[in-house]
């Protein structure tokens, strides 16, 4: 399940070698490798980021909305099939609160007992150790290469009435970016079979990041 949600998010990162409109922030004129180094410095150099949508990956419908805070952490909810989970990752502490369906489907006869209480984990090791690059704005970015198939600049267009220069990919994907300011990624569009989008947004927001009160240790569950 963090692995099918992590290759969405990091394919829509991957697309993201895009930039500006001329005249503007003037990335529309640089090649795809130009542009990619300069999305990549922004996104990296930014404080905080909202990443949110709904995809279609391998058949399974995914929806996620995370607020990544650089240095410090993340907070949001993730769902895949049907299951979703809240989370909260501060440091290298990783908190989740799972739904109903998600308890029933992971904890079974546990389930019921794990009702509406938040399960606490280490986010360098162990079960909940793999979301921290999802999690972790300077590792996701990080993840930046020219590799999802040949770019194509299209130039100047607007993505929900902002000025944006689209940039298709040759496996179908559009990725719109920012055509005036700095050069950050505003949505991922796929279409087909795995219709959807992801958007990225807030840039650079003051978000604060809370531990929830009264959090579960996972490393001690079943313990004695």
């Amino acid at each position: 399940m963090r692995a099918t949600i992590l290759s969405v998010v990091l394919a829509a990162i991957l697309l993201a070698g895009c930039g500006g409109s001329a005249g503007t922030n003037g990335e529309a004129s640089k090649s795809p490798s130009q542009i990619l180094s300069d999305v990549k410095q922004a996104a990296v150099g930014a404080s905080s980021v909202r990443i949110a949508g709904n995809i279609v990956s391998s058949a399974t419908p995914i929806s996620l909305d995370l607020t990544l805070v650089k240095g410090k952490g993340a907070t949001g909810s993730v769902t895949e099939k049907g299951l979703g989970f809240k989370l909260i990752r501060i440091g290298n502490e990783i908190y989740i609160q799972g739904s109903d369906a998600f308890l029933k489907h992971f904890a079974g006869a546990a389930a019921s007992l794990l009702k509406g209480k938040w399960l606490k984990a280490s986010a360098t090791t162990g079960q909940l150790a793999s979301l921290a690059q999802l999690t972790d704005s300077d590792k996701l970015f990080a993840q930046i290469k020219n590799s999802n198939g040949k770019l194509t600049n299209k130039g100047e267009t607007t993505y929900n009435g902002q000025k944006a220069v689209e940039i298709d990919s040759s496996k179908g994907d559009k990725l719109y970016v920012a055509a005036t300011g700095t050069p950050y990624p505003l949505a991922l569009v796929r279409p087909g079979k795995n219709k959807g989008a992801i958007t990225f947004g807030n840039w650079n927001a003051s978000v604060s990041l809370a531990a929830p009160k009264g959090a579960i240790d996972i490393s001690q569950l079943g313990a004695g």
